[in-house]
């Protein structure tokens, strides 16, 4: 609205301009019968004769019209200047936004069938070898979960919960799906399937543009999953989240720490592929 309406005083400023102009017949040459105060009477060659120093002219209404319409359009310029910086920082954030929502989507395609961790190593849930894996694992983490209040591990309620999960992220629904994976880790912290339901998490917060919460999420999976497959992926994305806050540095040590402990990964590959264009 502020705008709009220096355009249009700057629009009308030159006709309120014109208005005021004094306007003369041209029978006086220009001049009033009479010669301006404070120049005196004409002598014989024609020169005015001084009553002293002349004092100074007044500022004309043409004048202060002009003053004015140059601020207004200085005004007029910054205002413009401010409007296309927002529009470019609003451009930035939509791209940036198009990026997570891509990746997630290629993420998601390229997780396990039935979005179930075990099939990266191990056969279904139930069945003999995964069943003595999780009773060993549990059994380990005994004291870890008492701590955390967690329930004891039933591999078909974790599966059946991590899926449900699962499927709000597919539904896009990030807000419940960030709920549902924080209720799962809290319920079960020592579930075969929570190395995996922690890096959904930092996905869902990436995605929601919440990049601290992304971060700390990312960074929990190699720091309370060290064992997870998820570890290489969560150390990449952490590294992405860095970059997006600006700390070039600290995603530099992060790649590096990717290519040289799993040097096999995709998520290595990718890794190389961002130290080269990183600045």
């Amino acid at each position: 609205m502020r705008l709009r309406f220096l355009t249009l005083m700057v629009c009308g400023l030159p006709l309120m301009a014109a208005a005021a102009v004094p306007v003369s017949d041209g029978n006086d040459g220009g001049y009033a019968s009479a010669p301006p105060a404070g120049y005196g009477t004409a002598g014989a060659d024609g020169a005015y004769a001084g009553n002293g120093a002349a004092s100074a002219a007044p500022v004309s209404g043409q004048a202060q019209l002009f003053l004015q319409l140059q601020q207004m359009q200085d005004e007029l310029s910054r205002l413009r200047g401010t409007l296309e910086e927002q529009q470019n920082q609003i451009q930035q954030l939509k791209q940036e936004s198009l990026e997570r929502y891509q990746d997630l989507d290629r993420r998601i395609s390229s997780a396990p069938t039935a979005q179930n961790p075990s099939t990266d190593g191990s056969a279904a849930a139930g069945a003999g070898a995964a069943a003595g894996a999780a009773a060993a694992q549990q059994q380990q983490a005994a004291p870890a979960q008492q701590a955390s209040g967690g329930e004891a591990g039933d591999p078909a309620k974790e599966k059946l919960y991590y899926d449900a999960a699962f499927d709000l992220i597919k539904a896009k629904d990030f807000d419940k799906a960030s709920q549902a994976f924080t209720a799962f880790l809290r319920k079960y912290p020592s579930s075969q399937y929570a190395g995996n339901a922690q890096y959904w998490l930092g996905e869902v917060n990436l995605a929601k543009g919440d990049l601290q919460g992304a971060g700390q999420a990312f960074a929990r999976v190699s720091q309370s999953y060290p064992g997870s497959p998820k570890v290489p992926d969560s150390l990449y994305k952490l590294a992405d989240v860095e970059r997006r806050l600006g700390n070039n540095d600290k995603a530099r040590g992060i790649l590096q720490q990717v290519v040289a402990q799993y040097p096999g990964s995709s998520a290595a590959q990718l890794a190389q592929r961002d130290l080269k264009s990183l600045k």
